[in-house]
């Protein structure tokens, strides 16, 4: 595979730590977004555009050998704009691949696709679909117009369950849901790199010694985090969190309801 990448959402704030990781990596970037993304880096090419433009997508995927996908919106918000930017906006990225020729997408799905799952020691990849909002529908939908393109198309597709990503943890619950700065350029890095994945899904978090979630999959793609969210544990405390039943947290409370 040749080393040039389509990044959607590149002014995001996990696209802003990929645009400045990747290149690093050996990666060299195409970035997409609608917002301003200041003067372009060495090697680096902007464009103006949005997900949810077919037309300006296929236009930005042509002539890379993969995409990644961070575009779109980060939390909840009404139904028909959750549509029309992450599940359209996601069906235009597989689409132009498709077109395109593009044999690989990485996609920023969400622990949030899963969270109304009970707490757990170790859930797995394959438990079943349970959104907390209509955010993780969006992600939900992703994963499975993912899974679509691959069985049909050929498409390798990486769904990246992502879970807290921020520079350092300040909630007892990113004890277990943390994903480091560094450890989010590997998981992404090892998924545009992985042979033939064909289709998976993994979590994307750090090494934390309280994760919730099994990183058996992403290792085997590669995926090797090094961060632990532990090394916090003294500063954060172990206040109870309120919603500490659920892995989505308070996006399973009332106050998400519409």
């Amino acid at each position: 595979m040749t080393r040039h990448v389509l990044l959607t959402g590149a002014v995001g704030q996990i696209g802003g730590l990929l645009r400045a990781g990747l290149p690093s990596t050996g990666w060299t970037l195409r970035c997409l977004d609608t917002a301003d993304m200041g003067a372009a880096r060495d090697g680096e090419e902007l464009i103006r555009g949005d997900i949810t433009d077919l037309d300006a997508v296929l236009a930005a995927t042509t002539g890379v050998a993969a995409v990644v996908h961070m575009g779109g919106l980060s939390s909840e918000a009404a139904y028909d704009e959750i549509r029309r930017v992450n599940i359209d906006g996601t069906y235009h990225v597989l689409e132009s691949a498709r077109r395109a020729g593009v044999r690989r997408v990485v996609l920023a799905s969400s622990n949030h696709a899963v969270g109304f799952t009970p707490r757990a020691t170790c859930v797995p990849v394959d438990t079943r679909p349970r959104p907390d909002t209509f955010y993780g529908v969006s992600k939900v939908a992703g994963e499975a117009l993912g899974s679509l393109y691959a069985d049909r198309y050929g498409l390798d597709v990486v769904c990246l369950r992502i879970g807290t990503q921020r520079p350092r943890p300040v909630h007892p619950r990113h004890l277990s849901t943390w994903l480091s700065d560094a450890d989010a350029v590997r998981l992404v890095d090892a998924a545009l790199s992985a042979a033939s994945p064909r289709f998976a899904v993994v979590y994307g978090i750090s090494a934390n010694t309280r994760g919730w979630w099994d990183l058996e999959p992403g290792r085997a793609l590669g995926y090797h985090p090094v961060d632990d969210a532990e090394d916090y544990a003294g500063e954060i405390g172990d206040d109870v969190d309120t919603y500490q039943g659920f892995l989505g947290g308070e996006f399973t409370g009332p106050e998400y309801d519409q």
